[in-house]
């Protein structure tokens, strides 16, 4: 009995998940508005740096976790689901980062339609993923797992308008740009951007894996 008591239960996986989830979000947001305001050189820097911040904070959260997953005696899901889930959020996290890295490295001047419509798109993907975490600890109840289920279902459709729009920027990309290099930068920007959609649909997947599983 001594023995069941010292061991580590449980743990706040759910609750790092939700803060994962939100730092998530904080970064799309924060890229979004350095999108909007890409002109503007002193706001440009501001956001991407809270674009950093974000991620930082992010990377902090999955560390958490991942340390907890070997701390921990009884986990409320299964570690594998934990790991998974906890990285490949982290994954989405970091395209963000990347995206606003790349744009500063390859110095792009200016944003295209395409980029502002793919990066609305990344936004609500990660808005309706943290509403998906956030169902996690009560996918017990059927009403809350049906939620969750339908709510990835909702990312995979934006997955594929992601889509649509990445396949239409990229025909008119290859026609109409004139200067290879812009070519170039603006295929790279287009591509990352479209990952950050295709991660948010791999988050989705795991966690329909785990509503099915646990519920």
């Amino acid at each position: 009995m001594l023995f069941g008591k010292l061991l580590p239960r449980e743990g706040n996986f759910f609750e790092m998940f939700n803060l994962h989830a939100q730092k998530t979000v904080d970064a799309a947001h924060a890229f979004s508005r350095m999108v909007a305001s890409y002109n503007d050189v002193a706001l440009r820097d501001k956001y991407a740096r809270e674009v950093d911040e974000a991620e930082r904070a992010a990377d902090r959260v999955t560390h958490d976790v991942n340390r907890a997953i070997h701390k921990t005696f009884i986990t409320p899901i299964d570690r594998e689901q934990i790991h998974s889930l906890i990285n490949t959020m982290d994954d989405v996290a970091d395209l963000f980062q990347d995206s606003a890295e790349t744009m500063a490295l390859y110095d792009v001047r200016t944003m295209t339609e395409e980029i502002t419509r793919l990066t609305g798109l990344s936004v609500k993907c990660c808005e309706r993923l943290q509403e998906a975490v956030q169902l996690l600890d009560k996918i017990a109840d059927p009403g809350t797992a049906e939620a969750a289920l339908k709510t990835c279902e909702e990312i995979d459709r934006l997955e594929s308008d992601a889509d649509h729009v990445m396949r239409s920027a990229m025909s008119k990309l290859f026609r109409e740009e004139p200067d290879v290099r812009e070519l170039i930068k603006l295929k790279a920007i287009y591509e990352l951007l479209e990952s950050i959609t295709d991660k948010c649909e791999d988050v989705a997947n795991l966690i329909e894996g785990i509503v099915l599983e646990n519920s």
